[in-house]
């Protein structure tokens, strides 16, 4: 009985696993750097925002090394120059208040690699956010959790533009 139990499960575990591969599956892994971005001098004007820090973090999980400026002679630099948000009220209350709000988040960097001309690129991501002035506090929290979650896509977003580079 065992027997027919364990090949009754192996036999549905192979089927699925022949399914997904055959349909072209495969598990998401960070994005392929070429080979020129494995070692990287990164540099922005403000170094203590959540974005940079971010950035720092998901370069070093690809497997980027992160050196300083002073000790690359022909190494590749990401200088990540601009990073903003902007709210414009799509919404009011009947009282006159926001109620909704659209927040625009905007990122710029410049890839500088030896012997070539620098790339400057940007993107902005857009996010809805409604307002409620009974519950200051909670809303508050909200943002923050929008603004971390605009950050992190800004971060990903940037490693994905530099492996299509």
């Amino acid at each position: 009985m065992r027997l027919a139990h364990f090949v009754k499960h192996g036999l549905a575990l192979a089927l699925i696993c022949v399914l997904l591969s055959s349909c072209g599956f495969h598990l998401k892994k960070a994005s392929y750097l070429p080979q020129d971005l494995r070692t990287i001098i990164l540099t922005a004007d403000d170094k203590r925002s959540e974005v940079f820090e971010l950035l720092k973090a998901d370069l070093k999980r690809a497997d980027v090394s992160i050196i300083d400026s002073k000790h690359a002679a022909n190494n590749v630099s990401l200088h990540l120059y601009k990073d903003t948000l902007e709210r414009q009220t799509l919404s009011l209350f009947k009282n006159g208040q926001v109620a909704q709000y659209e927040l625009a988040y905007g990122v710029a960097y410049r890839i500088t690699r030896p012997g070539q001309e620098p790339v400057e690129q940007g993107f902005e991501l857009y996010r809805n956010y409604q307002d409620d002035p009974d519950n200051a506090l909670a809303k508050a929290k909200e943002l923050d959790i929008i603004l971390r979650e605009l950050r992190q896509l800004a971060s990903k977003r940037i490693i994905r533009e530099l492996s299509q580079l």
